[in-house]
């Protein structure tokens, strides 16, 4: 690779001519910062779309929503009685033995689906705290059963 000693203004045989674009409007769009923003609204979108789904589904005691679709297991029921009775399936059980036995339960599942029923006249505090004694058997996925309703017969 030799290097050689050009004179000046000789381009070795090719010559360029830049056309003078003075004054003529620019026919090109720079998608550039386009994209750039784009991009900082998919990441935005993307961060903030999990955020604004809620933890645990909660449907009110009566709905006209279809019923869940059944897996292969018999589904695992929980039930609060209106007197705060617990009971899993048909038997019932002492609240400080519910996690021992969910746990016992878990290891024996293929899945973490359980079912709770609450009697209507029952607190919201009373369920939520079976519901944590239900997540801390190893049960996170926790759906609420409800009745079927027509929309004329929920009050407002």
């Amino acid at each position: 690779m030799g290097a050689g000693v050009m004179k000046q203004g000789d381009d070795g045989g090719r010559r360029r001519r830049r056309k003078s674009r003075r004054g003529q409007p620019m026919s090109e769009i720079n998608v550039t910062p386009f994209v750039d923003v784009m991009l900082v609204l998919l990441i935005i979108f993307m961060v903030a779309a999990p955020l604004s789904i809620v933890g645990v589904p909660v449907e009110l005691p009566e709905t006209a929503a279809n019923p869940l679709p059944g897996d292969d297991e018999e589904p695992l029921t929980v039930t609060i009685t209106e007197d705060g009775r617990v009971m899993i399936q048909e038997t019932e059980v002492a609240t400080d033995q519910l996690v021992p036995r969910l746990q016992a339960i878990a290891a024996e599942r293929s899945g973490n689906k359980i079912f709770l029923r609450a009697d209507g006249r029952n607190d919201w505090n009373s369920v939520a705290q079976v519901m944590g004694l239900l997540n801390a058997g190893g049960f996170s996925d926790i759906g609420l059963v409800t009745d079927i309703a027509t929309p004329g017969d929920i009050d407002g």
